[in-house]
């Protein structure tokens, strides 16, 4: 499966060890680029699940989550025995999922919408960590990511997009809140455009709670780069999905 005739690798450009912080998220969006580009064709088989562990660099129990979320989407199909293997389902097997999802973000310039929303996310929470927030400020923002806690599925992205706006209205800049909510508008509108993912979920409120510790400790460098990290985690999905 790595070679091709000629000892060439089709699957290099795309398949490279992810970055600790967005493993799941990452992995996740290299494989689909592999089933989109047409990298495996359909009816082909990917690598073993070892060795696409180990090219990705992460943990095969980690592996086995990302192929499942694929298999749910019905774009994998696992299969057991000699010749088994995970195996890359014919487009039909995807009845207008996909062709639903390119309509709905055909107008969109999705990088562009990405770059914009962590350049005010980052700003946000660097400046809300440089002016320190205590009292009623810092209590709301704790309320804000209480109420991510445990919330169901179908309330979770609208209470998820309450601590992200709430972060940008802390943060002493109308002008960026209101460019933020704008922006945000449009990321839910890409983000409805994908399943929800319980593991990427729990790997936001483990982000989350982590952003809002250091927010709260003044520690700016880290709050800015914990947004970085999740913003990133959050692209990667979209990239993965839309692009």
């Amino acid at each position: 499966m790595r070679e091709e005739p000629g000892g060439v690798d089709r699957l290099t450009p795309v398949l490279r060890p992810v970055r600790a912080g967005n493993g799941f998220e990452e992995a996740l969006e290299q494989i689909l680029q592999v089933v989109r580009l047409g990298l495996v064709p359909e009816g082909g088989r990917l690598p073993a699940e070892r060795d696409l562990a180990e090219r990705l660099g992460i943990s095969r129990v980690t592996l086995r989550e990302v192929l499942k979320v694929l298999q749910d989407q019905g774009l994998l199909e696992s299969r057991r025995g000699r010749y088994g293997g995970t195996f890359v389902l014919p487009r039909a097997a995807d009845p207008g999922g996909q062709d639903a999802l390119r309509r709905r973000v055909a107008e969109v310039d999705v990088e562009d919408v990405l770059r914009f929303r962590e350049v005010l996310e980052v700003g946000a929470a660097g400046l809300c960590a440089a002016h320190g927030l205590g009292g009623e400020r810092a209590a709301r923002l704790r309320e804000a990511l209480d109420r991510t806690h445990d919330a169901p599925l179908a309330e979770y992205r609208r209470l998820d997009t309450m601590l992200h706006l709430t972060l940008a209205e802390l943060c002493g800049s109308p002008t960026l809140a209101a460019q933020y909510a704008a922006v945000r508008a449009t990321l839910n509108d890409l983000l409805d455009c994908i399943p929800l993912l319980v593991r990427n979920l729990e790997h936001s409120q483990r982000q989350h709670a982590a952003l809002v510790e250091a927010v709260l400790d003044g520690d700016v460098d880290g709050a800015r780069e914990m947004m970085r990290e999740h913003c990133g985690g959050t692209a990667a999905l979209l990239r993965g999905f839309l692009t």
